[in-house]
């Protein structure tokens, strides 16, 4: 069975959590280094939830949300704003969500994985 496209929940909430961490400088106080690190890995985030949508075969895009998320829940420590605490913990809440919804729709990008090569 092929998966359809634009039908599974973990990868609409990549895309949210990518959003709300993209535009999250808006409304946290933040330094140069978070608000870039939070667009650019907000933005990477949305984007590769996009790219899972329109490709529920695609295997590649949950282990890239998986990184994705672990190096935005390391960000605050790594590009050096671990003091101040919106931004931080909007890196720490939004990385281990990613991670999660990433671990969760492995099984199913798998299954559509394996489903798509046995229809060729």
């Amino acid at each position: 069975m092929v998966e359809r496209s634009w039908q599974r929940w973990q990868d609409w909430a990549a895309l949210v959590i990518g959003v709300l961490t993209a535009l999250s400088p808006l409304v946290t106080t933040t330094d140069a280094a978070a608000a870039w690190t939070l667009v650019v890995l907000g933005v990477l985030i949305a984007a590769t939830g996009l790219w899972s949508l329109g490709s529920p075969g695609s295997v590649a895009s949950e282990y890239v949300h998986g990184v994705l998320g672990v190096l935005l829940f390391i960000a605050p420590w790594v590009m050096g704003y671990s003091d101040l605490s919106g931004a931080s913990w909007t890196s720490w809440v939004a990385g281990v969500l990613t991670v999660i919804v990433a671990a969760a729709a492995l099984p199913a990008a798998n299954a559509a994985h394996r489903g798509a090569i046995a229809a060729h």
